[in-house]
């Protein structure tokens, strides 16, 4: 299953992502954590070691082997260069979860940014479509790492806001890019809801359909954010009701 995951900067995004793997990977299954958010480290959350998360590149920085795989430094180069080999290699491992980050997405009027842009969505493709194991892809506030190719592997986005108005909006542009994009399942959580004056908010603003569901506001989940080592991995700083979601996603 293929869960992309997307949000405004502090809504619980990348914390949301980190949980997801979490229980995934105890559950049993293989899972591909994915970076895609260039301002946040869902590796920090996840807690792997910061040597090793420090050490290993992004994806797109990968200069030589992005021009060894897409035709070297011409002006032509391959649009879907062979990639799916590369995926363990460039990624750190740790039980059952193997970490990749992907890097910004460069816009135009950026050195070489078409070659590279390709090699990342050929990277995000094998890893959307080839691969038969858990998919988390933690994005940036939209979707711009999404094309129409890639989208077509994407089984669920899940758009993560808080009971705010500007929160609110910006989980709608990024429904209706998602729609755009014919992703088949689109969700919504709403993060640290605290009072039933956020829930009627939340109700007012989505249907029953569109909800994924309300989590409530923790004081552990926020102060194992902050923590310089996050804990997530032994079991501390874990949302609550994070296995009932997990729940609903794998029986949707």
């Amino acid at each position: 299953m293929k869960i992309a995951v997307s949000g405004k900067g502090g809504v619980g995004k990348t914390t949301f992502s980190a949980n997801l793997i979490h229980v995934f990977a105890k559950r049993g299954f293989n899972v591909y954590a994915v970076d895609a958010d260039p301002d946040v480290s869902l590796g920090a959350t996840l807690g792997l070691p910061a040597d090793e998360l420090a050490a290993l590149r992004p994806i797109i920085e990968m200069k030589a082997l992005i021009d060894e795989r897409t035709g070297g430094g011409g002006a032509f180069f391959t649009l879907n260069p062979k990639v799916d080999d590369l995926i363990d290699d460039f990624s750190i491992k740790q039980d059952k979860i193997r970490f990749l980050r992907m890097g910004a997405i460069k816009q135009g009027g950026t050195a070489c940014y078409c070659k590279e842009n390709s090699f990342l969505y050929a990277v995000l493709a094998s890893l959307l479509l080839d691969k038969s194991d858990m998919v988390v892809l933690d994005m940036s506030a939209g979707i711009e790492h999404l094309t129409r190719g890639t989208a077509r592997g994407v089984d669920l986005i899940i758009i993560v806001t808080e009971p705010t108005r500007v929160s609110v909006a910006t989980a709608k542009v990024v429904q209706k890019l998602a729609s755009e994009l014919k992703i088949r399942n689109i969700k919504v959580l709403v993060n640290k809801v605290r009072n039933d004056k956020e829930k009627e908010f939340v109700r007012s603003q989505f249907t029953d359909q569109e909800l994924l569901g309300m989590i409530p506001f923790d004081e552990g989940v926020l102060e194992n954010a902050v923590e310089e080592e996050s804990g997530l991995l032994a079991g501390s700083g874990v949302m609550p009701g994070i296995d009932e979601f997990v729940d609903k996603i794998l029986g949707a």
